[in-house]
């Protein structure tokens, strides 16, 4: 059953790998132009971040399984109509931005779901060990996604890559439903005071608040060394080839970090997430130097290797110490500011870099990781050891 599981959300992350590639390139060769680029990718970016407590909603109202097989087969119907369409010819900007925005909604009610799946069908004692073996499977998967898009798009037509992409969510949810049958819900109450239930649900968890607060400005200074960074190397650190040896130092991290998590004594989950948060300021600092080439490879290589150490021990943490009546409704809220904070810090690092130069946003957004992140090391919650976290009982049905 845990094969079943992991099997599926790995076919399911290869699949949402492939898509920013794939319809990148089915937008550039349908119009040829920037801004129906960006009209497609927020069309897709709305409803997720519009929709996502409502998701959270849902994932504890009914049973998980249900919701993901739902949401996959959207997905599956999202990629088949696209690429129908491209193989129809000259698909307009109205209906690709409409398909990715079904797709966009699907990712708003499957996301919540995914942690409540795991704490229904996996052990207490087996979910670190699970929650590793899908961050490697999507690790690998996010790798491998731009390159099989663009095989996909080179060898069969960007229509046949969308429909081979449908095919895969199919087969994920065909996969998910052999799972057994998850604990009955609770009965479902007004919707509104469910999703007041969920906000004060998280308000009621310090470490919680704080954690997710240092995420928020990870993903923050996320967005701005991925806008800055490859223009610092590419004209100071030795060109494109420089920019690529950096990234791919950062996807051996981060696949090395979730393989090494469950294998490590690690007693005080929370406070290795904190520490492991804080070493994005690392590539940061030395981007805004600009130090080596190396050097930075080496930084972001140890700030990768932090996030994936910080993905299975935060997701089992998650579910240990959250009520599973509420998890989806409590994981909505993180998903939500993850979502929101990177394309903020897109948007800000290359006007703030134009007025005060290229050091003072990565600095800044160095300091901000830094501070939001170890201060959470303050409260006494986020230094306790695993064994002395209160597992919650989960609501009566």
């Amino acid at each position: 059953m845990i094969g079943r599981l992991v099997a599926g959300r790995a076919v399911a992350a290869l699949a949402t790998a492939i898509i920013p590639t794939g319809l990148t390139l089915a937008v550039i060769r349908a119009t040829g132009s920037a801004v129906d680029l960006g009209i497609v990718l927020a069309a897709e970016m709305a409803p997720m971040l519009l929709l996502l407590p409502l998701g959270g909603v849902i994932a504890d109202r009914l049973p998980p399984r249900r919701v993901i097989m739902a949401a996959d087969l959207a997905r599956c119907v999202a990629q088949l109509a696209i690429g129908l369409r491209l193989l129809l010819g000259d698909p307009s900007v109205t209906e690709l931005a409409a398909l990715a925005a079904l797709a966009g909604l699907a990712v708003a009610f499957g996301v919540p779901a995914v942690s409540p799946l795991v704490t229904a069908v996996v052990p207490a004692e087996d979910r670190l060990r699970v929650n590793a073996r899908m961050g490697v499977t999507s690790g690998l998967a996010q790798m491998a996604g731009p390159a099989v898009a663009g095989g996909l798009t080179l060898w069969a037509g960007a229509g046949w890559s969308f429909v081979i992409t449908g095919v895969l969510f199919a087969g994920s949810a065909a996969t998910l439903s052999g799972l057994a049958t998850e604990p009955r819900r609770a009965a479902p109450s007004d919707f509104l005071a469910d999703l007041q239930d969920g906000w004060r649900e998280a308000g009621r968890h310090r470490w919680f608040l704080a954690s997710v607060a240092g995420h928020g400005v990870w993903h923050l200074a996320a967005g701005v060394l991925l806008t800055l960074g490859p223009v610092i190397a590419v004209r100071g650190l030795g060109g494109e080839s420089a920019w690529v040896v950096i990234a791919q130092a950062g996807t051996v991290a981060m696949v090395l970090g979730i393989f090494l998590v469950p294998r490590l004594p690690i007693r005080r989950p929370l406070a290795v997430t904190a520490v492991s948060a804080s070493l994005y300021a690392c590539p940061l600092a030395a981007l805004a130097i600009p130090a080596p080439m190396i050097v930075v490879a080496g930084a972001y290589f140890a700030a990768m290797l932090g996030l994936g150490l910080l993905i299975p021990l935060w997701d089992t943490v998650m579910q240990r110490r959250i009520p599973q009546h509420a998890l989806g409704r409590v994981g909505a809220f993180d998903s939500l500011i993850s979502f929101a904070a990177r394309p903020l810090g897109l948007a800000v690092a290359a006007p703030v870099a134009a007025w005060a130069g290229s050091a003072v946003p990565l600095l800044v957004a160095a300091a901000l990781v830094a501070a939001a992140n170890l201060g959470v090391l303050a409260l006494p919650e986020v230094r306790a050891a695993a064994d002395e976290e209160r597992t919650p009982v989960p609501a009566e049905a």
